[in-house]
C-alpha cells in the first residue's frame, strides 16, 4: 500500500473512502442519504419498484452524492429529494431518447426540489447518473444524465412541502 505525506490539518467529513466501501447498493423502498454513509460515495439505485430517497439539509459541507441507476425502474419512480422545503436544487438534467436521435436539456426552477425519474420519460434506466453537491445553507447543485425512452421531459419539481 502507498503513503502519503500531508502538510496541515486534513478533515474528513465523510471518512476516508476506498475500495468496496466506495459503492453502496439501495435495494429499500425508501432510504435517508447520510454523509456517513453515502457522501463521496456511488449509491447503486437498485429497485425496479422504485426507491424514494431523501437527502440530508443543505447546510455548504460541500459533500457530494452521486446516484447511479443500476436497475432500471419499471414501476413507481426513483424519486430523489430535499428534506426540507427550504432547501432547493440548482442545476441541469441532460435527457436522451434512447430510441430515437433527439435530446433534451432542462434547467432547475428557483423552486425545484426533488428529483422524479420514471423509468420513461424523466430517466431512471440503467446507466442514468444524478450527482448532488451540498454547496450552500438550503442549496444543493444538481446534474442530471439519462435516457428516455419517450418524448423527454424535467425531471425537476417542487414537490417538498
Amino acid at each position: 500500500m502507498g503513503s502519503s505525506t500531508f502538510s496541515g490539518p486534513v478533515t474528513s467529513t465523510a471518512g476516508f473512502i476506498s475500495g468496496a466501501n466506495s459503492i453502496v447498493s439501495v435495494t429499500d423502498s425508501t432510504a435517508t442519504v447520510t454523509a456517513a454513509a453515502h457522501a463521496g460515495r456511488t449509491v447503486l439505485l437498485n429497485r425496479a419498484a422504485g426507491i424514494t430517497l431523501t437527502l440530508p439539509a443543505a447546510t455548504g459541507t460541500g459533500n457530494a452524492y452521486k446516484f447511479f441507476v443500476q436497475t432500471t425502474v419499471t414501476s413507481n419512480d426513483y424519486i430523489i429529494q430535499v428534506a426540507s422545503a427550504s432547501d432547493t436544487m440548482a442545476g441541469t438534467a441532460i435527457v436522451a431518447n434512447d430510441g430515437g436521435n433527439t435530446a433534451s436539456i432542462f434547467e432547475t426552477a428557483s423552486t425545484s426540489d426533488t428529483i422524479t425519474m420514471d423509468g420513461s420519460t424523466t430517466g431512471g434506466i440503467l446507466g442514468g447518473m444524478v450527482e448532488l453537491q451540498d454547496v450552500a445553507t438550503g442549496l444543493w447543485a444538481v446534474r442530471v444524465v439519462g435516457a428516455a425512452t419517450g418524448t423527454e421531459a424535467t425531471p425537476f419539481s417542487a414537490a417538498v412541502s
